[in-house]
């Protein structure tokens, strides 16, 4: 192959991968995975959502404000943003409560945990 092919893929690979990333920040997807992984489990109440204005895959991104009600210690309010496929919506409404996981060293980072990964 030529240079300029190979500078050209290059560009190309950097530039997915980067939209990628930029795409599971923008969603939160990227936080909520760690969060889902290495967090501890807990109920929420979702308190208020909102339309973010983005989509993915024609579905939502959702804010959302909880009440977090952790096994231990006083429950507290966090936000947090989701995709939330079309057809829940109806079932992630305000006074819905929620299975999520929460970070112990920063419990304010909370994510959803109502979808497999």
């Amino acid at each position: 192959m030529k240079k300029p092919v190979i500078f050209c893929l290059f560009v190309l690979t950097v530039s997915i991968l980067g939209a990628c990333s930029l795409a599971g920040r923008l969603t939160g997807e990227t936080e909520a995975r760690e969060i889902r992984q290495l967090g501890v489990s807990a109920q929420a109440t979702v308190l208020k959502i909102w339309d973010t204005g983005i989509t993915v895959n024609k579905n939502p991104v959702v804010g959302f404000l909880l009440e977090v009600v952790p096994k231990e210690g006083p429950s507290y309010q966090a936000e947090t943003k989701a995709i939330i496929s079309r057809l829940d919506i109806p079932q992630i409404q305000p006074g819905a409560v929620l299975p999520v996981k929460y970070d112990p060293e920063n419990p304010k980072r909370v994510a959803l945990d109502i979808y497999k990964d």
